[in-house]
């Protein structure tokens, strides 16, 4: 149903620029082009009239904003949609095996290799 709602603010809002841009800044826009006042709508009509679309327009977009609003579906989640949920292991391995042992003569220290030398500077 916010679907439809979507749609319809979206077509109010291109309906409300066209209105909008139908009218001129300083009061002209459309009525400036009727010459006479004999018309049907003369003048005076056509300023009215614009003017009321405008404002029903305008009216029309908040009120559809607000229903939108109600008829979304629920964006409040327990889980969190950024980070992934921790994966629960099903089988397990074989987690009691021994670390291998070392010997007493063989240490990190033994096993490490030396720095190379540093090159002699040359003589003055």
């Amino acid at each position: 149903m916010s679907i439809v709602f979507i749609v319809l603010t979206l077509l109010v809002a291109i309906l409300l620029i066209c209105v909008v841009l139908i009218q001129k800044s300083k009061g002209g826009g459309l009525s400036s082009s009727f010459a006479g006042s004999n018309q049907i709508m003369g003048v005076r009509r056509t300023n009215n009239f614009i003017e009321k679309v405008t404002w029903s327009l305008a009216g029309a977009i908040a009120v559809l904003s607000v229903l939108c609003t109600y008829t979304m579906p629920d964006a409040i989640t327990s889980a969190s949609r950024v980070e992934a949920g921790a994966v629960e292991q099903t089988a397990g391995g074989n987690y009691d095996t021994q670390a291998p042992a070392q010997d007493a003569a063989q240490t990190p220290a033994a096993t490490a290799t030396p720095a190379p030398a540093a090159p002699e500077a040359p003589a003055k």
